[in-house]
């Protein structure tokens, strides 16, 4: 019987040293000039490589500049290699 209440207590303190890290951590601010980076709004230009294991795609732009974006595995599907396109970057809403 003691062993029992011994194993429940440790579980039970165990159970609340884990979840207390948890509730201890703050969402960093929200800076929506951080999120957006050096990236413009629209790039337009072509596929110079698409990366579906990290849902990643590398556009080049006709200036020589590169941008690379994460989208969605649809997207990428019917994405391959020399496609020109026009992308958006959606900024995290703050």
């Amino acid at each position: 019987m003691r062993i029992r209440i011994a194993l429940l207590a440790a579980l039970v303190a165990l159970g609340s040293l884990w979840s207390g890290s948890a509730m201890g951590q703050t969402k960093p601010a929200c800076n929506p000039q951080i999120a957006k980076g050096s990236t413009p709004e629209k790039v337009s230009g072509q596929v110079v490589k698409v990366d579906h294991p990290t849902n990643r795609v590398t556009i080049k732009e006709a200036n020589g500049k590169t941008y690379e974006f994460t989208a969605d595995t649809e997207t990428l599907q019917t994405l391959k290699v020399g496609d020109r396109l026009e992308a958006t970057l959606r900024v995290p809403a703050c």
